[in-house]
């Protein structure tokens, strides 16, 4: 890794340059939960969640349905769902991949 500011060739663990003292940038990116743009039945919430957690959706699902269905928490399950489906942020929708098949027909 090189220091940023004057260059110089400094170890990957290093937070600061010892030749200039200047701060080096993390490399680690912060997970941020997101409501899902890819795997969502109803507005991507456990799809969000079990991507943030790494697990299966599935999973998530069902273990939401079970904390739900317990005497009195359908109600509770439902509107924490609506309010994580208003708090959560999206997630940027994914660009269309373009297969380049496009023909155009010859105007008659």
């Amino acid at each position: 890794m090189f220091c940023m500011h004057c260059g110089r060739e400094i170890t990957d663990s290093s937070s600061f340059c010892s030749a200039c003292g200047g701060r080096q940038q993390q490399r680690t990116s912060r997970k941020q939960l997101l409501l899902s743009a890819t795997d969502k039945k109803i507005a991507g919430v456990c799809g969000g969640i079990a991507e943030y957690l790494d697990v299966d959706p599935t999973m998530v699902r069902l273990i939401w349905v079970a904390l739900s269905v317990v005497p009195g928490g359908f109600v509770g399950g439902a509107i924490a769902y609506l309010l994580a489906w208003i708090i959560i942020p999206k997630a940027p929708a994914l660009a269309p991949i373009a297969t380049g098949t496009a023909t155009t027909q010859p105007s008659q």
